[in-house]
């Protein structure tokens, strides 16, 4: 017995030591998604190995807890989120897992456990070579051990960029193959693209209609699904969007841009499809198709007409016609989107013939009163405004003061007269639904009538 021990007995201090308090442990399997880990341990043969050395030495495993999910990115685990805040709240005080990677490879998700260590929080992180406790060397060790696994992905990073950059320098498209070609197996060609035999014809077609026909997009959509039943290589049908980029790839005509709207321009190895002297036309005519759709004109009756035989929505086509004269007409068609029912055989009907149905029941239509009076209520007030101010009308004398107005008529004179908007808000209004049928238009039956 040392003379210090003998000490602490006389002045009457005990003589058991406190043990430390026991860990118990979240055991922790991460797989991750990143192609440098491909050959690392599968989630069950890292639970597998991890329990023969809780059974070894004896430890408490509260939970074993499975992620799927990179580390690159900081917070975006979520069952790595749990872990940290089960530890917060005491849960338990150790992680045992396969290696100190599988914890982090970002600095924020590391931070956050070296923070708990300091709290006294996270006792302990073992793995299956080496153990971490709250101590200078230990915490060092272990934020080299992480550290180093994100410059292995910085680095991976910045090698994918190069090898990306090198390629594009070679004229090989670095991407998702485009629609219209399909990529060589061959390894002596790795990354060579071929024409697809099957849809490069189509997709010169679309070209074609667009730039030398003057289609529009509405009309190649339906053309490419319901004449052709056109698909990509996955089964799956363009959408309008699709077919836009499509028309507005320089790649078809042997030209690309990688990154996008980086400003580096490449030539291609692969075989073009068009010309350049076709996509300009093309662009230009999408151009104006876009912004005649999006801007300038948007469709005055679609999204409030269904369907009557398959329930689908209506939706617009346009079409141009040259005059012998000079110049071009418009017109524009409402017809079925076929969402429900491609097969739907119901009629398309001219905009014209719309509006002339619509004002013709306009009478018998459920309006709602009240919507329509706070729109004629403004138009009113608009109108004394400028008799006042611009006409020096007096009040006394105006006319339309006190009068009753017809909400019936004032619908009929802004579908007639109004604009897109006003009359899109004067059907908004309607208590029923409208249906179209063989070019006629009905009103759908409600649960009153």
């Amino acid at each position: 017995m040392t003379n210090q021990t003998m000490g602490l007995m006389a002045a009457g201090a005990p003589t058991s030591v406190q043990q430390p308090e026991k860990v118990k442990y979240v055991l922790y399997a991460r797989k991750s998604t990143e192609q440098d880990e491909k050959q690392a341990l599968s989630i069950d043969s890292q639970v597998k190995e991890m329990l023969r050395i809780a059974e070894r030495d004896t430890l408490e495993i509260v939970d074993i807890r499975r992620e799927a999910h990179s580390a690159k990115d900081s917070g975006t685990r979520p069952v790595f989120n749990d872990i940290i805040r089960d530890l917060r709240s005491g849960r338990y005080t150790g992680i045992l897992t396969w290696a100190a990677d599988r914890l982090s490879r970002n600095a924020g998700d590391l931070g956050s456990l070296v923070d708990l260590m300091d709290q006294k929080l996270l006792i302990e992180i073992r793995t299956y070579t080496q153990n971490f406790k709250n101590s200078p060397n230990e915490k060092f060790l272990l934020m080299i051990l992480c550290s180093q696994a994100k410059l292995e992905n910085d680095n991976k990073s910045e090698n994918v960029k190069r090898g990306l950059r090198t390629r594009c320098e070679m004229g090989l498209w670095p991407s998702s193959t485009p629609t219209g070609y399909l990529s060589e197996k061959r390894l002596d060609r790795k990354c060579q693209l071929l024409v697809d035999p099957e849809r490069a014809p189509v997709i010169r077609q679309m070209f074609e209609k667009i730039g030398n026909e003057q289609w529009s997009g509405v009309k190649l959509y339906h053309w490419l699904r319901f004449d052709l039943n056109f698909k990509t290589k996955n089964g799956k049908y363009l959408s309008i969007g699709n077919i836009y980029t499509i028309l507005e790839n320089t790649f078809y005509y042997g030209i690309f841009e990688y990154p996008r709207k980086s400003g580096n321009w490449y030539t291609g190895q692969h075989k073009a499809l068009i010309t350049r002297e076709l996509f300009e036309k093309t662009r230009e005519r999408v151009t104006r198709d876009k912004y005649v759709r999006g801007e300038a004109k948007e469709w005055a009756f679609t999204n409030l007409i269904s369907c009557g035989p398959c329930g689908s929505g209506i939706t617009a086509m346009e079409k141009f016609k040259k005059l012998k004269g000079g110049g071009t007409n418009r017109h524009v068609y409402y017809l079925c989107s076929r969402s429900k029912d491609r097969h739907c055989k119901n009629t398309y009907i001219k905009e014209d013939g719309v509006l002339h149905q619509l004002v013709d029941i306009m009478d018998t239509i459920d309006l709602n009163e009240l919507a329509i009076k706070e729109k004629l209520r403004d138009e009113i007030e608009r109108h004394r405004s400028f008799n006042k101010n611009i006409l020096g009308i007096r009040e006394e004398e105006d006319e339309t003061k006190d009068q009753e107005f017809n909400l019936r008529a004032y619908a009929k004179h802004i579908l007639k007269s109004g604009t897109l908007i006003e009359k899109r808000e004067i059907l908004e209004s309607l208590k029923s639904k409208l249906v179209l049928k063989d070019k006629e238009l009905t009103l759908a039956k409600t649960k009153d009538s």
